[in-house]
């Protein structure tokens, strides 16, 4: 085991517990159901940005991004930048609309705005399932990726890291609610950029350059340096693909939609926008980047995704390791706890009170169950995330997609189309999210898309003719 590389890690998680402790105290004093689920929509700009773009940044662009970019060369850091304006297109679409929405509603989740919206209660309870579908997938990937970390940079085993890593981030989601993830974000936020640049910087020079590195590259493969790849598979279609799952499709991601309703004022978002784009632009960058040249210094890695835990233990000296551990598991916490408080969410607010919506009055009660919920969510994945695969990106992006082919057209149809009703959201969410899960079982690539692309074709068409079948039967 190795103590100079736990001992800062120690140090940054002692901060986040502290973060977890603070927002505790806060929700006591406070609405539980607001404060826990949206602390009490008070996110200033910097807060905002460094949640949105902490939560979008995951085990995906720490680990299993990084990962692609080693196996498939600079062609997969270039395809990488596609996601960088994602952050300015979600709030900047969402934002203002999704905030003044949520506070005449006084919605404290999607499903709120979604039964507020369309006014039907079977909408929500699809809605619920497909959150949960996705979530759990998601949540499976991420805590893969953390326990790989662990597993590689401390040297114990992969089954003992994910219980570590579990625990971790199941305690403190359970201990502060919302308050904590956004004030953990905005910490693993900072700590997310710092990492990346130290990484980069000591990768570059471990490889003797850029010039140098790239030359390796060349030698190993040609293909490794050509923007189109191996095999030249990052072409138009795969791009496009990519594009649309990655960057415009992130507008129909709930746990990004969710923070639209907690920012403080119209100065937040807007300066939310801007430093999260920058954010995004610096991880996706300086990771993807650090992966790819890796591959001048580990030339034979069997499982690609080790390619950054490895790469810190080979070019950092032991402290600075520990300092930069921090980075990628504060992408991956950042992601983690935002959708397991939404999980939560669902089963609290969305079903159980949406039953019996006296109980809310009882704050005590729906604490404890809005508890026991995360730490039984937090025991489930830990059983979901003992067999991994070698390479995570694809099982993310599986997740990505099955969010956005349900909800993108229901979330913005529903903000910016008066007409939309409940028919439409209904068919638009049932065809979209069974579309696509068919298509990628099926490995069916229409016109050599990404079955995200057909299943958001689909999942619009199937909107419209459905409010037409709406609007007659109304």
């Amino acid at each position: 085991m190795n103590l100079g590389i736990i001992f800062p890690l120690g140090i940054y998680l002692a901060f986040v517990f502290g973060a977890a402790i603070y927002a505790y105290t806060k929700r006591s004093k406070g609405d539980f159901l607001t404060e826990y689920y949206v602390g009490n929509r008070s996110m200033t700009g910097f807060v905002l940005a460094m949640t949105t773009a902490s939560t979008y940044a995951s085990a995906s662009s720490f680990v299993g991004g990084p990962g692609a970019a080693y196996k498939f060369g600079l062609g997969w850091v270039l395809l990488a930048m596609i996601q960088v304006p994602a952050v300015w297109l979600a709030l900047g679409a969402l934002g203002k609309k999704f905030a003044l929405l949520s506070r005449e509603s006084k919605a404290l989740t999607i499903n709120d705005l979604l039964l507020y919206r369309y006014k039907n209660k079977y909408l929500v309870w699809i809605s619920c399932i497909a959150l949960l579908i996705a979530f759990f997938a998601a949540m499976t990937v991420q805590f893969i990726g953390g326990a790989r970390l662990l597993e590689t940079t401390i040297g114990i085993s992969y089954t003992n890291a994910l219980l570590i890593f579990a625990v971790t981030v199941g305690l403190y989601t359970f201990i502060g609610g919302f308050r904590a993830v956004v004030l953990t974000d905005t910490i693993q936020g900072t700590v997310m950029i710092l990492g990346t640049i130290i990484l980069l910087g000591a990768t570059t020079y471990a490889a003797g350059g850029i010039e140098s590195a790239v030359q390796k590259l060349n030698e190993i493969d040609p293909h490794l340096t050509s923007p189109y790849g191996p095999n030249e598979m990052l072409g138009f279609q795969f791009m496009a693909s990519f594009w649309v799952l990655v960057c415009f499709g992130v507008v129909g991601l709930p746990h990004t939609a969710v923070r639209c309703m907690a920012f403080k004022d119209s100065k937040a978002l807007h300066n939310g926008m801007l430093i999260g784009t920058i954010v995004l632009a610096l991880v996706m960058l300086g990771m993807h980047l650090s992966g790819a040249l890796g591959r001048a210094i580990l030339p034979a890695l069997d499982v690609p995704d080790q390619v950054i835990p490895t790469l810190m233990l080979q070019v950092l000296p032991p402290i600075v390791a520990g300092i930069f551990l921090a980075a990628p598991m504060s992408a991956i916490m950042s992601t983690i706890d935002a959708q397991l408080i939404q999980s939560s969410s669902i089963f609290v607010k969305d079903l159980y009170l949406s039953t019996k919506p006296e109980m809310a009055q009882n704050q005590k009660k729906i604490s404890w169950f809005s508890s026991i919920i995360t730490l039984i969510l937090t025991a489930l994945l830990i059983l979901a995330a003992l067999n991994p695969p070698k390479m995570i990106i694809w099982l993310n992006l599986f997740a990505f997609g099955g969010l956005e082919a349900a909800f993108l057209w229901v979330i913005v149809l529903g903000l910016y189309w008066q007409k939309a009703n409940a028919v439409g959201a209904i068919c638009s969410m049932v065809v979209g999210l069974t579309s696509y899960v068919g298509l990628t079982a099926a490995s069916i690539k229409l016109f050599d898309f990404h079955a995200i692309v057909p299943s958001l074709l689909f999942g619009l068409i199937a909107f419209l003719v459905g409010n037409k079948l709406g609007e007659k039967s109304q």
